[in-house]
């Protein structure tokens, strides 16, 4: 078990997992979010968002991950690093959607819009919204979950508006934790009834409400503090499709020099 499409995808990569062709496992979980050859699933998927700040920015100012170029954002957003997996999978998911000349552009205009070198995780740039550095921020939804469940960090996370990109079109991106079974793996079935049972609606409403993340299996419903988020719309673009195009896109990440000066 882990997280991230572009880290499972590397086991893989290096023949360190088997495929896995189960019904139960298929009927669970959505074609998109699993491996073609059933060599990954996902458990729970997570939205990478836009954070706003509620003074600064008004609701609806921004609702798509393309307006991140626009220049009316000059020196007004932070991410953490372009390389960092959860950037490369978003960056990746724009390639799909607009090919490397345009992607390479909005990753120009994104980097033009920074008010600071990429720094930190996806937590700093909430923090960063609420001590002025910033207006918007790109982070996974869970931490802004764990922030509000934190009273140390909730008075933080208050201060900024979650906004759902792409929600009336292609729909928000979304990466994973997900399971795979290794290939050394001693106790095979045993191991695949254990990956059934985490696809679970039980098991899901359990994990993914620990989590603050959404559930794979589309049959169990949101809840707890995510639900009270609203309905995300994820993008339906096959996560795999996400993980092939990670080579590219850090090529492009380095083109662009964006965790540059």
């Amino acid at each position: 078990m882990t997280v991230d499409i572009s880290r499972i995808n590397e086991l893989v990569e290096r023949d360190l997992v088997q495929g896995v062709d189960n019904d139960v496992l298929n009927q669970n979980i959505p074609e998109n979010l699993r491996h073609p050859e059933g060599k990954w699933f996902a458990l729970t998927t997570r939205g990478r968002l836009i954070f706003t700040s509620k003074e600064r920015v008004e609701e609806g100012e921004i609702t798509t991950y393309e307006q991140l170029a626009d220049d009316k954002w000059n020196d007004r957003i932070c991410t953490r690093s372009g390389k960092h997996p959860y950037n490369i999978a978003l960056f990746s998911s724009m390639l799909a959607h607009h090919g490397e000349a345009d992607t390479k552009a909005w990753l120009e205009g994104l980097k033009d819009n920074l008010a600071r070198k990429p720094q930190g995780g996806d937590r700093d740039q909430i923090k960063a919204i609420a001590e002025g550095v910033c207006d918007i921020s790109i982070g996974n939804s869970y931490y802004y979950g764990n922030m509000l469940q934190d009273e140390n960090q909730r008075g933080i996370a208050e201060q900024v508006r979650l906004v759902f990109p792409n929600a009336e079109g292609r729909g928000t991106h979304v990466n994973i934790s997900g399971i795979a079974l290794t290939k050394s793996a001693p106790n095979r079935d045993n191991a695949i009834k254990l990956m059934e049972f985490l696809s679970s609606a039980e098991a899901q409403r359990i994990y993914a409400e620990a989590n603050t993340e959404y559930p794979a299996n589309p049959d169990v419903q949101p809840s707890g503090l995510v639900a009270e988020w609203g309905e995300i719309n994820p993008d339906q673009l096959s996560l795999q499709e996400i993980a092939n195009n990670r080579n590219a896109v850090v090529k492009l990440v380095d083109r662009v020099d964006y965790d540059g000066e």
